[in-house]
């Protein structure tokens, strides 16, 4: 298993574009070209959010149209389309996504979305208006596609499923779309657990989180000097091991670089996390109170010290409308990594579940090729997300057909 991180969307092999090249002139009618993206300087809309466009020489109306969601991005940071989303690589030797989509000849468009942290459902909206002021701007394209990673990946795909009259299709990656609620839960059982097995090294409940601790934490200062030293202290290796049983969080065994990560980024999404999204669910979203742990040497005393918390209910009922209902319209195809210590592999089958539901399974395509590996959007770009997005243009170009029944006339 690869451990290195890798970009989400490189430039593939020369061989691969001119393939893909293929498939996209069918599409859009456009040839691809190789040549800097033409991105104009970024606008203010009246909402907050920031937008981006950035087309290929010759782009005119009628041709293809890339719209891109960026992944979460912590309340206190400025408002901004992320650089470090968009663009990957050292500096001065840096692969932009909006060049690799130019060079397919497709338009990028990018926003900022409206509002930083829990940015879900502003965003969903945030994209179609995009959408609207690019056609508005330069013409409205042939096809419109949309693309996302992480939280950006469960925007894409409630943008593919609420607005087929918008979007031709999508790729969403590594996000959160088959259970919200069950990802709540993930992060709010992931601290509970911590706590049980490591009481006192966060002085807060999982539900009230302090400004200092979140200061703290931002500047990674309570992690490295408080957590990590008891943590990884080896009088606590059998206690570290219960807990990363009980909590199910990825891990690479033996390697301590993904133990480390699995466990600041489970707390780093309570901690940095929790505060801003109570008081935009207006309450606490996290229930264990009838939750049965498992894994540890002692599962009857976890059962019975764990702090237990029940969820308020307008947090439940505010987020029905993050769930994604697994009705297609239009193409939707989806990537994970096995081993994601953010998001779990399992929305993949969540996912499914609801599409096999609603009969619409023929419209998803469920990762093209296997990512057997570690790290949240750890995905090699040739191997994984190239297939990914020819699968996406395959459906797009020849959509599932309906089945005709013919029943019996009876006389």
């Amino acid at each position: 298993m690869r451990i290195t991180r890798l970009p989400i969307l490189f430039l593939p092999t020369l061989v691969a574009w001119a393939g893909l090249a293929a498939v996209l002139h069918g599409l859009s009618g456009q040839a691809v070209v190789s040549a800097a993206a033409a991105c104009d300087p970024d606008v203010i809309q009246p909402n907050g959010a920031i937008y981006r466009f950035c087309r290929p020489p010759g782009w005119t109306a009628g041709d293809g149209l890339l719209v891109y969601g960026h992944g979460y991005v912590w309340f206190n940071e400025p408002l901004t389309i992320p650089h470090s989303h968009i663009c990957f690589g050292e500096p001065g030797n840096e692969t932009c996504v909006h060049d690799v989509v130019n060079d397919l000849g497709l338009a990028f468009a990018a926003t900022s979305y409206p509002t930083n942290g829990l940015a879900v459902l502003p965003a969903v909206d945030d994209v179609v208006n995009l959408v609207a002021v690019f056609s508005a701007t330069y013409g409205a394209p042939g096809i419109t596609l949309i693309s996302g990673v992480s939280e950006g990946g469960l925007v894409t795909a409630l943008a593919v499923e609420r607005h087929p009259e918008v979007f031709d299709g999508g790729l969403a990656a590594c996000g959160p779309i088959g259970d919200w609620v069950g990802q709540i839960n993930y992060f709010g059982d992931f601290r509970v657990l911590f706590d049980y097995f490591f009481p006192g090294i966060i002085p807060s409940e999982v539900v009230t989180i302090p400004t200092w601790l979140i200061d703290e934490w931002a500047n990674n200062d309570y992690f490295t000097n408080t957590v990590a030293p008891v943590v990884f202290d080896l009088a606590y290796a059998f206690t570290l091991t219960q807990f990363l049983s009980t909590s199910h969080a990825p891990y690479l065994p033996g390697v301590t670089q993904t133990v480390r990560q699995a466990l600041f980024d489970g707390l780093a999404y309570n901690i940095m996390a929790t505060n801003e999204v109570i008081d935009k669910l207006g309450g606490n979203p996290f229930d264990n109170s009838d939750r049965v742990y498992s894994g540890s040497a002692d599962d009857v005393a976890l059962n019975a010290g764990v702090h237990r918390f029940a969820a308020d209910p307008a947090a439940l009922a505010a987020m029905v409308a993050y769930e994604t209902s697994g009705w297609l319209e239009r193409p939707l195809v989806t990537l994970h990594t096995s081993l994601d210590q953010q998001v779990p592999q399992w929305h993949e089958l969540r996912y499914r579940e609801k599409l096999l539901a609603n009969h619409t399974w023929m419209w998803h395509i469920d990762q093209p090729m296997p990512v057997d590996n570690y790290g949240h959007c750890n995905f090699d770009a040739d191997d994984e997300v190239l297939p990914a997005f020819f699968a996406l243009l395959g459906l797009v170009a020849n959509p599932p057909q309906p089945t005709l029944v013919y029943l019996p006339v009876i006389e």
